[in-house]
């Protein structure tokens, strides 16, 4: 059986968006988060975070808080049973013009060649445009949500999403009907 993988951005998607996010201790599950994350988990898919960083590239803080506070959802989320099996993130700005930064989808590319999945046979999750937009340029089913910055983006990201929904829980109910409708 092949592996699968939900994708999904950090701030504003998981965790609340507390824009440009450094210290571990400021971490906090969007209301949902856990109940979906572990929907899509029982569904037979892994989880992994794609995130654009850009605080590194501005010099506003280095790798290792990005790091620590990747750690710190990761032992939030394992306490309650969910499993992260990747963090993938860009350090760089927008006028850097890397290959990694969402919507470009170097970040889907270095998360199937390390967890070892094809990106068509991906979901990704996010609450903007570029997290769709990752998702698109991937191949694989683009679930916009309404957190974080998501009711903002959901016009512009109609037409773009396969689905929009308001949270992780609607995503993990959405996750499920595709995994069962590959039963089938």
């Amino acid at each position: 059986m092949k592996k699968r993988f939900v994708l999904l951005d950090r701030d504003g998607t998981i965790i609340k968006d507390k824009h440009y996010l450094s210290d571990p201790d400021l971490v906090e599950l969007l209301p949902g988060a856990l109940q979906g994350l572990k929907m899509m988990q029982a569904s037979g898919f892994g989880l992994a975070v794609l995130t654009n960083q850009s605080g590194i590239g501005r010099g506003y803080f280095d790798e290792s808080s990005v790091l620590a506070c990747n750690e710190r959802l990761q032992d939030i989320l394992q306490a309650e049973g969910v499993m992260i099996q990747g963090f993938f993130y860009c350090p760089h700005t927008p006028e850097d013009g890397c290959d990694c930064r969402k919507p470009a989808p170097g970040l889907m590319r270095q998360a199937a060649k390390s967890l070892g999945f094809d990106p068509r046979d991906a979901v990704m999750i996010g609450d903007k445009e570029a997290d769709i937009g990752v998702g698109r340029h991937s191949g694989a089913v683009s679930i916009l949500v309404r957190t974080g910055k998501g009711a903002s983006h959901e016009d512009r990201c109609r037409g773009l999403a396969d689905y929009i929904v308001n949270d992780l829980v609607e995503a993990g109910e959405r996750v499920q009907k595709i995994a069962q409708s590959e039963r089938k």
